[in-house]
């Protein structure tokens, strides 16, 4: 250490603060990240969400080429069979999803179909409450069914936070809890200590921090603690992104970077055990083709290259991918190449234990709800396959209801 930089100096330069480090202003405290070095190989089951915000088109996601009530409604926007990835001889996937296709060839991606709630509201806010807080407008919403999970948990020795979010926009509801506060981050990079060009940062805090401090400073103490733990994660979040090979397969797109970065921490064996990514943009209601490929491809891309590199790192059996929307579009195309608000859509399920192919049918085109398709399978029913057969928890109280879970793990289908 520097000799003459001094604890009176740090203190007074702030160079102790939370400021020494490039965190997240939604960084709880650098505390709940620590704990590291010492920690044992997790191997409890993971889960990971991707959220498709704006609404998917689960119509042309997954698409009914053969059926002449979509080619009636779609005479722009239908795809045709010989465009589509073949799932079976009536559907297909969008051509742009060559990653979910190459998914399921593997034995590794299961399609739920038809997935909505009564009454549905076509509002992206409102939806979008109502799947992560399992309330509607008219009742209490404090929390949401991830946070709820959170606090099922039993309190346990280590300090890794129980979920992350990754991503620059607001944290989703889903996450929120009365007692568990759950970080957001941008990337590992945030949590590397700064340069100095007259003093090395690192050493001059980790000794600081390691000086024992006056039993009356309370401030110190807490000086000393937060340094400590923070110059621990940075540690552990350096030594993850070395980790990381320099031939990865992951396409250069956010939804990749962010689910690279939930690869990256799991292989460093934080005991996290939900993983939140968001992807925005399917509000497509106007030169829809161009947009949703894109969209698609990203999402199918990226979650392929992730289950690969988990595969890679013997990591896939314990992860489980869920990806979902609010809402679909309407069957009928707009005036304006497009798609408005609708309701039931395919959810989206990738991993190494899933029952993979397809569970449900397709809504039918023929009998539908002032023109949007009807669902059967209730968003609630999905929570609770995750919740009992995946993070193996009691779903009644989490859902605030008893929803059957899906027959998803086990036996393959297809």
């Amino acid at each position: 250490m520097n000799s003459t930089f001094t604890r009176r100096k740090l203190l007074r330069t702030g160079i102790a603060s939370s400021a020494a480090l490039s965190l997240h202003h939604d960084v709880v405290c650098p505390a709940v990240l620590c704990n590291a070095a010492e920690q044992s190989k997790a191997d409890q089951n993971i889960l990971v969400v991707i959220e498709l915000a704006g609404g998917n088109d689960g119509l042309n996601t997954i698409i009914p080429h053969s059926d002449d009530e979509y080619r009636k409604a779609r005479p722009n926007l239908r795809i045709d069979r010989q465009q589509c990835l073949a799932i079976n001889s009536d559907r297909g996937f969008h051509p742009a999803l060559t990653g979910f296709a190459s998914l399921l060839e593997k034995g590794m991606l299961s399609i739920v179909h038809g997935v909505g709630y009564p009454n549905p509201n076509r509002s992206h806010f409102e939806s979008m409450d109502i799947w992560h807080s399992c309330q509607r407008k008219d009742q209490s919403r404090i929390d949401g069914w991830v946070g709820r999970f959170l606090e099922s948990l039993p309190r346990q020795g280590s300090n890794d936070p129980p979920a992350l979010h990754l991503g620059r926009e607001q944290q989703p509801f889903a996450l929120m809890s009365r007692e568990i506060r759950v970080p957001s981050i941008q990337s590992l990079q945030q949590f590397r200590l700064r340069s100095n060009q007259s003093v090395n940062l690192s050493d001059a805090i980790e000794s600081i921090a390691a000086t024992p401090a006056p039993a009356d400073n309370d401030l110190l103490r807490f000086i000393q603690s937060s340094t400590s733990s923070a110059i621990s994660t940075s540690k552990r979040m350096e030594e993850t992104r070395k980790q990381i090979p320099e031939n990865s397969t992951y396409p250069k797109t956010p939804l990749a970077e962010k689910l690279r970065t939930v690869a990256s921490l799991i292989a460093s064996k934080l005991q996290t055990r939900v993983y939140y990514v968001r992807l925005d943009g399917f509000d497509t209601h106007a030169n829809q083709p161009d947009a949703h490929a894109a969209l698609l491809r990203e999402v199918g891309d990226a979650t392929e290259a992730f289950i690969n590199d988990l595969q890679g790192r013997g990591e896939a059996d314990r992860v489980l991918v869920m990806c979902f929307s609010e809402f679909g579009r309407r069957v009928a195309e707009n005036a304006s190449d497009g798609t408005d608000h609708g309701t039931a859509a395919p959810v989206f399920f990738a991993g190494g234990k899933i029952r993979v192919g397809e569970i449900g049918e397709i809504p039918s085109l023929t009998d539908l709800d002032q023109g949007d398709l009807k669902h059967h399978t209730d968003f609630r029913s999905v929570y609770a396959t995750v919740l009992q057969d995946w993070l193996e928890c009691e779903s009644e109280a989490i859902l605030n209801g008893n929803f059957s879970p899906l027959e998803l793990f086990g036996t393959k289908t297809s």
